[in-house]
């Protein structure tokens, strides 16, 4: 299933499998607030990381090598975290993996249009270091 942005980009929305293991604390949809959705997303890292999910999703949840960050484990661990926390991201563990997916519906219902503004976010390019 996929949702159309008003910008023109489509967000996907998969099926949610059955059988999923318990999510890792977060906070109720009820209880998402809007101060910390913007904070976890005024990072650029993870406003990429909210953006792949929306819109290159290939099944209901990724774990971290997913994205193909080149980054350390403890930071990326850090910003997971960070999206979870604030309810942006669903992570659930599997194994020794944590797997993470975007609280679409949830956020649609309490911010609407703001994953559509993220989807259609464009990340500034990457400046070369000297």
């Amino acid at each position: 299933m996929t949702s159309t942005a008003g910008t023109g980009t489509v967000i996907k929305v998969l099926p949610t499998p059955d059988d999923l293991p318990e999510p890792l604390p977060e906070p109720a949809a009820c209880e998402i607030r809007l101060e910390a959705v913007m904070g976890a997303l005024s990072d650029p890292l993870r406003m990429g990381i909210v953006r792949k999910l929306l819109l290159e999703s290939e099944r209901f949840d990724h774990p971290c090598g997913w994205f193909g960050l080149d980054r350390p484990k403890s930071s990326l661990t850090h910003h997971f975290k960070a999206l979870r926390e604030a309810g942006v991201t669903r992570q659930r563990q599997y194994g020794l993996e944590r797997r993470s997916h975007v609280r679409v519906d949830d956020l649609n219902a309490r911010f609407p249009g703001l994953l559509d503004l993220v989807a259609a976010w464009t990340p500034a390019p990457l400046t070369p270091t000297p």
